[in-house]
């Protein structure tokens, strides 16, 4: 039997264990404020900040939301992002991704107060992270290591394959599977669109990690029997459904399960997990911004 790892269910556990913190934080006066800014017009980052903000709303985290023109010269979102760094009741900074052209990305990364980046994606928050002294766990990486530590899955000793190398999943998941400490200490392989014979690595690993973005490109074939499969991939295939599509992850889930010990559903696996995270490193960037200890689940 393969056990399915519902992050919906864990996500859940997050919040509601967060909010413990939250209210201790609010003891001495303070509520964690969360910052989103969207410049773009694509459906699914507008669904995705709302979702962000409902959040936020339902934890008792300030949600702050700016709404940028599209069209708009990009100087307009790095003024916002400095407004956002330098008021005092903004804890916590997301610059929704994918920008417009006329936008440098890594620029904007770079605009974002390290000390409010919850993202993780500032230089020298990746800096840390290599290191082994995170200020913030990028939240997708870092909800994933909380799926495997809720599967009972131990990653001391085993063989990990990251599909995918993305600043967002793929190199912050590997960098944290190789820190020392929990939920670290893996022999963990990277792959990649370059990758040949990409079945020959995944077939020898105790946990598969799949961050490729490729609809069902991985199938039960290409696993060694019992793996833990964590599915990142959300990806939208035409279906005969009343929307005339369907999200599918990046591992075709029925020939995998039976194969897997454990696997990730999509939906309902690793994007509840991403959003609980972001809540956790909102509360953690509060508490250090104002110098209150808050224990963190």
């Amino acid at each position: 039997m393969t056990d399915i790892i519902d992050g919906d269910a864990v996500a859940a556990d997050i919040r509601a264990d967060l909010q413990d913190s939250i209210d201790a934080l609010a003891d001495e006066g303070v509520r964690p404020g969360l910052a989103t800014v969207l410049m773009s017009d694509d459906p699914a980052s507008e669904t995705y900040v709302s979702m962000k903000q409902r959040d936020c709303e339902e934890v008792g985290i300030e949600g702050i939301h700016v709404e940028l023109d599209p069209d708009a010269p990009a100087d307009e979102l790095f003024d916002t992002v400095e407004d956002l760094n330098d008021d005092p009741e903004v804890h916590g900074i997301l610059v929704q991704m994918p920008l417009v052209e006329q936008v440098d990305t890594r620029r904007v990364l770079r605009s974002v107060d390290p000390e409010k980046d919850v993202d993780g994606f500032h230089p020298e928050n990746v800096g840390r992270l290599v290191a082994g002294n995170p200020r913030f766990k990028p939240c997708t990486p870092h909800g994933i290591q909380k799926l495997l530590e809720s599967a009972g899955v131990e990653t001391e000793g085993a063989e990990a394959v990251v599909v995918g190398r993305s600043m967002i999943v793929g190199k912050p998941m590997a960098n944290l599977l190789i820190q020392k400490g929990p939920l670290g200490n893996a022999t963990t392989t990277v792959c990649h669109s370059r990758t040949e014979d990409l079945a020959a690595h995944t077939r020898e690993a105790d946990i598969v990690i799949a961050a490729a973005g490729a609809p069902e490109f991985i199938d039960g074939s290409m696993l060694k029997e019992g793996a833990t499969v964590i599915d990142v991939g959300v990806n939208r295939v035409d279906a005969d459904t009343d929307k005339g599509y369907e999200l599918v992850g990046d591992v075709d889930f029925e020939s995998a399960e039976g194969v897997a010990g454990a696997i990730t559903p999509v939906p309902g696996g690793v994007g509840p997990m991403t959003r609980a995270m972001l809540l956790y490193n909102t509360v953690k960037a509060a508490g250090e911004q104002e110098g209150i200890a808050v224990d963190l689940p």
